[in-house]
Order: structure tokens, then C-alpha cells, then sequence
């Protein structure tokens, strides 16, 4: 009996360690909720975590939690097999000087995607997210061009139940995520309207192995007020752009 509260107790601090990844800063009484998990068991599993140097607690008055750099170094050699980020990265140049905007480099993880490189814009006013940071699939730009380019399984997943809701825009109904992903890959881009946080917009493409298999995400990141129509179509058509180069130059055949 105690081998299996060990086993749960371990499973309890992983699935805490997700939450923290995709809601970073988080409090214990917010992530108990999003766990249907009682608070004193996930306040042991931050604190375990955070004695561990997987987490730290973030700015501000009320307590909240943040992931560090050990689950980047972590993700980096996980991904690093693949000289992807070697490959994007002048991809990514050519992107930000193209759109002069920030752009993220993300890998499909189980039900999210994972930021593994990022260039910054030089403006002021730009989207800042730490390496590591886990996005879910349905509700970023990224996580739904990945989504687009899936296979038959992972769709059938999304469409058994309600999705999660992160703001007003978040699409959690799978009927209309099944659509969305339908335009999507009609017209070659993802675009998030503040679906993850209201004040993020991002459009974003996806890296295509072959039918089927995303291995990779490149997105324009930029604040909701810089997301007009306009500016949506352009880097749509950049974003694909790059993404299709990336696919190439990793030697899949264009998609």
C-alpha cells in the first residue's frame, strides 16, 4: 500500500509541474482547482518541486509559481537530437527581420507544445515567455496549426469531450475547434485571438514531417493590439513560408 501512495504521490507532483508549465504564475489555490486536487496536496507537490529546483516562486505579492531553467536544460537535450533549433534559427532571423516581431520555435508534447526558442523584437511593448513554457494545443496558435497537421487519433481526442477555457475567446467547444482546424489547413496559418491570455495574439505554422506528424511550430508573437487584419494576413503568409523552409531543410518533403 505505501509503494502505491509513493507512486501517486509522485503522479501528483508531475501533474503539478504540467499545470505550473502551462499557467505559469500560478497560485496553490488556482492550481488545486484546474487539478480537482485538494490544496494541501498541491501546495506538498510545489513545495517539493520548489526544494528541487523545478519551480521558484514568482514577483508579486501573493505567492504564485513559475518554472526555472532545469526544465529547459531538461527539454533542450530532449529535443536536442533533432538539430531543429540549429536548423530554425536563421529561419527565425529572416522571420523577425521579415516582421520585425517576436517569434517562438515550439515542439508537439503530448497535449501541448513547448517553447524551445525564441528571438525578440526590439519594440517595447512585445510578448515575454520563458523557454520551457508549455502552451495548451487548442487554446495557442502554435498548439492549433500542430493540431491542423495531426493524425486521425489525436483529432478523435479532441472531439471526445468539452475543451478547457482559459479566456472568452478560448474555443472549447470540439465541433468548432474541428472547424477551425478546417480553415486552418485551408489557408496554410493558425491565428490565436487572445485565446490563452486575452492581452497574446500569435499567428503560426506548422512544420510537417509528413501527413499526419507536426514536429514543430513557428509563430509571430505580438500583443492583441498590434493584431489587426492586416497584419494577420502578412504574417500568415511569412509564417508558412518559413515553416515550409524549416520542413525542407530538415529534409521532409514540402507538405
Amino acid at each position: 500500500m505505501n509503494g502505491v501512495k509513493a507512486v501517486r504521490n509522485v503522479l501528483n507532483t508531475l501533474r503539478v509541474l504540467e499545470e505550473v508549465a502551462a499557467r505559469q504564475p500560478i497560485g496553490v489555490g488556482e492550481l488545486a482547482r484546474a487539478l480537482d486536487m485538494p490544496k494541501s496536496t498541491a501546495q506538498r507537490a510545489l513545495l517539493a518541486l520548489g526544494e528541487a529546483g523545478w519551480i521558484r516562486p514568482a514577483e508579486g505579492e501573493v505567492k504564485r509559481w513559475a518554472l526555472t531553467t532545469k526544465a529547459l536544460s531538461i527539454g533542450g537535450r530532449a529535443s536536442g537530437d533533432l538539430g531543429l533549433r540549429d536548423a530554425a534559427r536563421p529561419i527565425m532571423e529572416d522571420l523577425r527581420r521579415r516582421t520585425e516581431e517576436t517569434i517562438h520555435l515550439t515542439v508537439p508534447e503530448e497535449d501541448k507544445v513547448v517553447l524551445i526558442e525564441r528571438l525578440e523584437t526590439a519594440k517595447p511593448l512585445r510578448i515575454s515567455m520563458s523557454l520551457g513554457h508549455a502552451l495548451p494545443l487548442h487554446a495557442s496558435a502554435n498548439g492549433k496549426a500542430v493540431l491542423a497537421h495531426s493524425g486521425a487519433e489525436v483529432l478523435k481526442r479532441l472531439a471526445a469531450d468539452e475543451l478547457p477555457r482559459y479566456t472568452e475567446q478560448t474555443i472549447t467547444d470540439p465541433d468548432q475547434m474541428l472547424a477551425e482546424l478546417d480553415r486552418i489547413r485551408r489557408r496554410g496559418f493558425a491565428v490565436n485571438h487572445g485565446e490563452w491570455r486575452t492581452d497574446v495574439g500569435s499567428v503560426a505554422a506548422a512544420v510537417v514531417a509528413e501527413p499526419g506528424r507536426p514536429v514543430a511550430g513557428l509563430s509571430v508573437n505580438i500583443p492583441m493590439s498590434r493584431l489587426t487584419e492586416e497584419a494577420e494576413a502578412g504574417f500568415g503568409r511569412a509564417v508558412a513560408e518559413a515553416a515550409n523552409l524549416l520542413a525542407a531543410r530538415l529534409g521532409y518533403e514540402p507538405k
